[in-house]
């Protein structure tokens, strides 16, 4: 995918998304990347979100600024769904892993979805809190796309049910199961480079990190050297259960 746009283009976000919104207005799914536009000479950002059920009050994003500029070439966003975790890709490395945990419930998203690409105008909130608008003399926002695949199963809206499943195995694409050793470390890498922002760190909106967050203190302290604001508040007071996911992040770091 490539996004064909002048650099000026400010603060239309464009969506690649996963979503369920026509056939379930209150309860919808959505698993997305967001592209959040552009400021002269500074970084790219994109956002990935995970609503399940119509939990979009909660909100479990994350925020990175991206590498390289996505309107000068062609790169491979994908995006891994199963019933057990949601892994996000750019150009073949995974930069967010996310794993449904029995204290979710409905949270995690499970609906049929369909595949859908967006341009809006995200002026109110995409950059810097709204701060920089739409320059619509730029117009028209032109998105490309090569190289398009998809696996997975139709589903039928009237009949509800699912049939026609490809055969991966005879796909000329490999399906990842999940994250390999060398791939961890380089998420591992990326999120160290790159990621400004995860709701699980987020002091402002949660005193106490939703259920599924299990705290790394190396991003911990990464994204409060970064916004001490958001991340760097007053000293959380956790339950035993926050303790023990809290313990069990720090162990798995030390490994």
């Amino acid at each position: 995918m490539c996004l064909c746009i002048d650099e000026e283009l400010g603060i239309f976000t464009f969506g690649l998304q996963m979503s369920n919104g026509d056939m379930f207005e209150k309860n919808h799914d959505e698993i997305d990347f967001e592209f959040l536009g552009n400021i002269r000479g500074k970084d790219w950002r994109i956002q990935t979100n995970i609503y399940g059920n119509g939990s979009t009050s909660i909100g479990r994003e994350e925020r990175y600024n991206l590498w390289f500029d996505p309107s000068d070439d062609f790169h491979q966003y994908s995006i891994l769904w199963t019933d057990s975790q949601i892994i996000f890709y750019i150009d073949g490395i995974p930069i967010r892993e996310f794993k449904r945990t029995a204290s979710m419930g409905g949270d995690f998203p499970a609906k049929p979805m369909s595949l859908y690409a967006t341009i809006w105008d995200g002026s109110d909130w995409a950059t810097n809190g709204g701060k920089y608008r739409v320059n619509y003399k730029y117009a028209p926002y032109v998105t490309e796309f090569s190289d398009f695949v998809l696996h997975g199963c139709s589903f039928d809206p009237i009949e509800q049910t699912s049939s026609k499943c490809d055969i991966t195995e005879s796909s000329k694409v490999s399906i990842p199961t999940g994250v390999s050793p060398s791939q961890r470390i380089k998420m591992e890498n990326f999120r160290r480079k790159h990621m400004t922002y995860s709701y699980c760190y987020d002091q402002i909106r949660y005193k106490v990190p939703p259920f599924e967050c299990v705290i790394n203190p190396l991003e911990a302290e990464r994204l409060k050297v970064h916004d001490p604001v958001t991340f760097g508040g007053g000293r959380r007071h956790h339950g035993k259960r926050h303790h023990r996911s809290r313990s069990s992040g720090t162990k798995a770091n030390d490994v």
